[in-house]
């Protein structure tokens, strides 16, 4: 089967993988009521068709350097291939055409101190195709779970809590890996679900070893799996990045408030005119202006929106792979 929209089962899939994207197929089967066989087939299809993939990486303040969100105004048609040179840096993801093709979104974060001091200066395109550039720092993340979409809602509470592993922990600061941990890194953010042998020829480690320091790694909340999926393909039409102004006095309550909505996939509080920085996601473009005129008319704090649907994703947060598919998936 070969089809531009998915059936249940594909939906309650890529729920589970939401989940935990290394859980053995085996108990994805079990709670799904399908043979093990059914599932690795129906992943299978699905990441070669490059409609999912799982990635594993650290949280994004891992670095504990700061990341800021870019925003860069460019030239007619030019937005394409500044979201391309954008796509290929290391220190990028969520790289975005929004606005129409006449912005590039994208999140950034230095890999060390010395390169998060020069990252805004003169490593970003620049030229007439690139009219204006906008920087603003997270400061606090209020919902950030991008492959997590609350809107997809594919299975029942029972089946997500039999899914859903056990919390852990955010690591606090600077986190120390060592140069076998950075190839371990290096192919799970190409693909989460590599074997433990892969992953011990890519670091010179034998396969027990790898397996006891992966589940290290996730314990200690250095390493995450997330499922990036093409949302267009589970019935999700419509993306936006709002930038919403409140008073600093309601910053807290209006990032909380934003981040129990099941349509937000990201709220954070950011440097900038406005504050607070969000991205909802759709099942089309009545569903997001109910939200705006309902849910975030609701916040009597918010007094200016800025709206920017998502034309393209270019990259998301793992490493780039195929650029011929990752700037044609279109949220």
């Amino acid at each position: 089967m070969n089809s531009s929209i998915a059936d249940e089962l594909d939906r309650r899939l890529v729920h589970a993988l939401q989940l935990d994207g290394r859980a053995p197929f085996s108990r994805i089967a079990e709670v799904l009521g399908v043979s093990d066989q059914t599932v690795a087939r129906r992943y299978r299809r699905l990441r070669s068709e490059d409609r999912l993939r799982i990635v594993g990486v650290p949280p994004a303040n891992h670095a504990a350097h700061g990341r800021w969100l870019l925003r860069l105004r460019c030239a007619p048609g030019a937005a394409q291939g500044v979201a391309g040179v954008l796509a290929r840096r290391p220190d990028t993801a969520w790289v975005q055409i929004v606005s129409g093709g006449t912005e590039v979104l994208c999140v950034a974060r230095g890999r060390d101190r010395d390169e998060s001091r020069e990252l805004l200066l003169d490593r970003w395109p620049r030229g007439s195709r690139v009219v204006a550039v906008a920087a603003h720092e997270v400061l606090h993340t209020f919902y950030g779970s991008p492959s997590r979409i609350r809107a997809l809602n594919a299975l029942t509470p029972d089946e997500v809590a039999a899914l859903t592993p056990e919390p852990v922990p955010e690591p606090d600061g600077l986190l120390r890996l060592d140069p076998g941990d950075r190839a371990l890194l290096d192919v799970l953010a190409r693909d989460g679900r590599a074997s433990h042998a892969e992953l011990a020829a890519a670091t010179g480690r034998s396969p027990s070893t790898v397996a006891r320091r992966l589940d290290q790694l996730r314990a200690t909340g250095v390493l995450h799996y997330y499922a990036e999926f093409d949302l267009s393909f589970v019935g999700l039409e419509s993306a936006a990045r709002l930038w919403l102004t409140v008073p600093p006095s309601e910053l807290v309550a209006t990032g909380e408030a934003l981040a129990a909505h099941p349509e937000v996939v990201f709220a954070a509080a950011t440097t900038g005119p406005t504050g607070l920085a969000v991205q909802v996601v759709c099942r089309d473009s009545r569903e997001l202006y109910r939200y705006l005129t309902g849910s975030v008319a609701a916040l009597r704090s918010v007094t200016h929106v800025e709206t920017a649907p998502i034309v393209r994703n270019v990259k998301r947060v793992g490493a780039l792979l195929d650029p011929a598919f990752l700037t044609v998936s279109r949220l």
